[in-house]
C-alpha cells in the first residue's frame, strides 16, 4: 500500500472510520513513547514540542464534536447514564472540574443540532476556528467564555461579536492569563462605569459554594454575593459579630445579637475588653452561633426526616476516647472532640447492627416511607448516596427500595439504601437505567451494589463515604467491617426533648457489633483523606 492510498491531497489519513483513526492515534502514541528522542537535535526537540501541542489543541475540537454528537443523540444512556455530566464524571472518572471545563468548551465551540434538525453555528465561531487550527487550547476557550459571560446583556450584539473575535486573536498570541488581561480591558471599554450591568446579570453571577474539606477538615468558601445578600450579611455581622459577642473561647461571652432585650451593657463591655479575635474570626463565630440558633428553631420537618438535625456516625471507641473522625448526614467530617461539644446535652441513640454481618437488624414497616429509626440505621451503614461515584450526602438522599416499591419491594432496612433523587430514579430494565441490590455475600456484604441494566459484570459499590473500607492488603475480618453506631442530636434540644425521636435505646439482649479498630491515624487512612479531600 502506497502513501497515496493512505493520505489524501491535504495530507490527512483517508478511508478509515473514526474508531480506526483513534486506533491509529493510539498506536502512534505507543510508538512515539518508544521513539529515540535522544537522537533528535535541540531544534528538533523544540519542533516536536510545538507539533505535539498543536495536535493536542486540535484534539480539543474533536473532543467537543464527540461531546456534541453523544449529547444530541442521548447516547450516554447506552452506558447507563442520563446526562453527559454523569458519563464524564462517573463513566470516564475525569472529575467534577474537568467535566465542567469540557462541557463549557463544547458549548462554546461545538455545533449542536437544533430541534428542527439543522446544525447550529458555534457559539464562538472565531474561537472554534482557532481551535481547529491548533492555534489555541482548552484553557484559552475557558477564559474566553468567562470574559464573554461577564459582558452585560444590554451590550450591542455587534459589540459582543467583535469582542469574541478580539479575544480569539489575543489567544493566538498570549497565554490564558494574558487573554484574561485583554478581556478585562474589553469589559472596561464596554461598561466603563459599571452602569450597564442589571439585576439579571447579577443574579446570573451570584454563587455561594462550600469547597471540599482539606486535610485539616477546613473548608474554603467560593462566593460572589448580590448586593442584597451582602446587605443581609452586614446587618447580621453588626449585631452577632460585635466585639465580645458569641466568643467560643470565653465562657462568659453573651450569645445571640448585641441588641437583644435584657443584655446587660456592662457584661458586653467586659466581654469586649477580653475579646482578642480579629474581624474574620468574629464573623465566623457569628455565623456559627446564628446557624445553631436557626437550626434549633427548625422543628417543622417531616417526622421521619433527619434534615433538621445534626446526625453523625462514629465508633463507640472513638466517642469514649474523644478522638477520631465522625461523619454527618450532610457529608461533613467532624472531629469527635467537636462532636462531644455540640452533643453535650443530647441523649445518644445508637443504631444496632447484627454482629459480623454489617446489616442492620430488622426494622420493617408496613408502609412506603421509611421510619426515622430505619433512616438512622441506613445512615450509619451508607453515610451518603450509594450510587457509584455519587458525592451527595445522606441529607440529600431518599430511601431507595430494592426491588422498587411498585415491584413489590418491602420497606425493610435490608431492602433499602440511601440514594439521591437522581439515582433513586435510576432503577429499570431499559438502556440508561441501573439495577441495584443489597449484597448478601463477599467482602462488601451488607452494602448496596449497582450495575447498568442488562449488563453482566460485578456489582459496583460507592467507596467515597467509606474510605476506611479500601484496603491494599487482605480483607479484614467481617467484624472489623461492621458499620459504626449512630449518635443523634437535635440542636438546641434538652435531653428530655431529644427522647421524642422514636428510636428505642439498645436493650441488653440485643446484639451490638464490636467497635472497629481505630484506623484514623494509619498511613492508609491519611493517604485516602488526602485524595478524597483533593
Amino acid at each position: 500500500m502506497s502513501d497515496d492510498d493512505v493520505f489524501d491531497a491535504r495530507g490527512r489519513v483517508a478511508g478509515l472510520s473514526p474508531a480506526e483513526l483513534v486506533a491509529v492515534i493510539d498506536a502512534a502514541e505507543e510508538s512515539l513513547a518508544e521513539a529515540p528522542l535522544a537522537a533528535l537535535s535541540e531544534d528538533g526537540l523544540l519542533d516536536l514540542l510545538e507539533s505535539r501541542e498543536q495536535a493536542r489543541r486540535k484534539g480539543v475540537g474533536v473532543d467537543a464534536a464527540v461531546f456534541v454528537e453523544i449529547s444530541d443523540r442521548g447516547a450516554c444512556r447506552r452506558a447507563g447514564y442520563n446526562t453527559m455530566h454523569q458519563l464524564l464524571t462517573q463513566g470516564l472518572r475525569i472529575g467534577e472540574g474537568e467535566s465542567r471545563r469540557r462541557r463549557v468548551v463544547a458549548a462554546s465551540i461545538g455545533r449542536f443540532t437544533a430541534m428542527t434538525g439543522e446544525r447550529l453555528d458555534s457559539k464562538f465561531p472565531v474561537t472554534a476556528a482557532a481551535v481547529a487550527e491548533g492555534a489555541i487550547g482548552e484553557t484559552h476557550v475557558w477564559v474566553i467564555e468567562e470574559v464573554m459571560d461577564k459582558i452585560p446583556t444590554s451590550v450591542d450584539p455587534e459589540a459582543r461579536v467583535k469582542a469574541e473575535a478580539m479575544l480569539a486573536d489575543a489567544a493566538r498570541r498570549l497565554n490564558p492569563s494574558g487573554v484574561t488581561m485583554v478581556g478585562n480591558r474589553i469589559l472596561a471599554h464596554l461598561d466603563p462605569d459599571g452602569t450597564l450591568a442589571d439585576d439579571e446579570d447579577r443574579q446570573r453571577q451570584a454563587k455561594f459554594r462550600l469547597s471540599a474539606q482539606d486535610r485539616q477538615l477546613m473548608s474554603a468558601v467560593q462566593a460572589r454575593l448580590t448586593p442584597q445578600l451582602r446587605a443581609e450579611f452586614e446587618v447580621v455581622f453588626v449585631q452577632w459579630a460585635a466585639p465580645g459577642m458569641n466568643n467560643p473561647d470565653d465562657p462568659d461571652s453573651p450569645h445571640g445579637a448585641a441588641d437583644q432585650p435584657g443584655l446587660d451593657p456592662a457584661v458586653l463591655a467586659a466581654a469586649a475588653e477580653r475579646d482578642d479575635r480579629l474581624l474574620g474570626r468574629r464573623q465566623h463565630d457569628a455565623l456559627l452561633a446564628l446557624l445553631a440558633w436557626v437550626n434549633a428553631q427548625n422543628t417543622h420537618a417531616r417526622p421521619e426526616s433527619l434534615r433538621n438535625q445534626i446526625v453523625v456516625t462514629v465508633t463507640d471507641e472513638d466517642l469514649a476516647r474523644h478522638t477520631g473522625i465522625a461523619w454527618t448526614t450532610t457529608g461533613t467530617r467532624i472531629p469527635v472532640s467537636d462532636l462531644v461539644t455540640i452533643a453535650a446535652d443530647a441523649v445518644p441513640y445508637l443504631a444496632v447492627f447484627a454482629k459480623a454481618t454489617g446489616q442492620p437488624l430488622y426494622l420493617g414497616r408496613a408502609h412506603r416511607l421509611a421510619s426515622r429509626a430505619q433512616r438512622l440505621a441506613l445512615f450509619a451503614r451508607d453515610r451518603g448516596c450509594t450510587a457509584p461515584g455519587c458525592t451527595r450526602p445522606f441529607t440529600q438522599c431518599e430511601m431507595h427500595h430494592m426491588p422498587d416499591w411498585q415491584d413489590g419491594g418491602p420497606t425493610d432496612a435490608d431492602h433499602l439504601g440511601g440514594a439521591c433523587g437522581t439515582h433513586n430514579r435510576w432503577n429499570g430494565k431499559q438502556p440508561g437505567t441501573w439495577e441495584s441490590i443489597v449484597l448478601t455475600d463477599g467482602p462488601d456484604k451488607g452494602r448496596v451494589g449497582w450495575r447498568p441494566a442488562g449488563r453482566a459484570g460485578p456489582w459496583i459499590i460507592n467507596p467515597l463515604f467509606h474510605p476506611d473500607k479500601l484496603r491494599t492488603g487482605p480483607d479484614l475480618p467481617a467484624e472489623d467491617r461492621s458499620p459504626p453506631p449512630t449518635v443523634n442530636h437535635r440542636l438546641g434540644e434538652t435531653s428530655e426533648r431529644a427522647g421524642g425521636l422514636g428510636v428505642e435505646a439498645p436493650r441488653p439482649d440485643m446484639p451490638v457489633a464490636p467497635a472497629r479498630a481505630d484506623t484514623t491515624g494509619s498511613g492508609v487512612e491519611r493517604l485516602l483523606e488526602q485524595h478524597l479531600a483533593a
